[in-house]
């Protein structure tokens, strides 16, 4: 991991700003337009001309972003669904280190429920369109592996408690069906039940 920029002082010249810093700035602008848009008007009426209208900002700055309106919608998943980061101590145990990534999944449970219904009518749209569907795989596949190496680094691989290929796909089902449900019924799938889930997962 870099480390992060020092802060320019209050009176330098803003020409002196790096260029990724606008590009960042404008990506984020067209994402938040179209994670709104989508709110409000469903996948199919979140054009690419109705993103950079919302922004505003031309159509070139769209495909100065992304190739097209598929690759906009995976960086909108990517953006507000991010990897869940725990913080793990290098001399814990497996079981341990399972109950901090289930303690992160619990911290994130008010950003993913903030991002639920994006990522609900997402996943019904891609259904139903076959080329954003295998972008949907081949970006859900190197997620997959690098879950995988993940755990492979935190754990030999004999002391996991099946293949970590298995695992990771466990984690990613288990924890997906207990986010919505919590969404949905939060009395019924409180915090615990999430503990529960990553300790029955480590094997204990």
């Amino acid at each position: 991991m870099s480390a992060a920029p020092a802060l320019a002082p209050p009176n330098a010249d803003a020409r002196r700003r790096p260029k990724g810093d606008k590009r960042a700035r404008t990506r984020a602008a067209l994402l938040e337009a179209a994670r709104q848009l989508i709110r409000e008007r469903g996948y199919d009426g979140a054009t690419l001309q109705a993103v950079a209208e919302r922004a505003g900002m031309t159509s070139g700055a769209i495909y100065g972003n992304f190739r097209n309106r598929d690759d906009l919608f995976i960086a909108l998943g990517q953006a507000y669904w991010a990897p869940v980061r725990p913080k793990i101590r290098p001399d814990s145990t497996f079981a341990e280190k399972m109950r901090a990534l289930a303690e992160a999944y619990v911290a994130a449970i008010p950003v993913r429920e903030a991002a639920a219904f994006g990522r609900l009518t997402g996943m019904a749209h891609a259904l139903s369109h076959d080329a954003l569907r295998a972008e949907v795989q081949a970006v859900t596949e190197a997620s997959f592996a690098t879950g995988a190496a993940w755990l492979r680094s935190v754990a030999d691989e004999d002391g996991l408690p099946m293949p970590a290929e298995t695992l990771v796909l466990l984690i990613h089902a288990v924890t997906e069906g207990l986010l919505f449900q919590r969404f949905l019924t939060p009395e019924l799938v409180p915090d615990e039940a999430f503990y529960a889930a990553f300790a029955a997962l480590a094997g204990h």
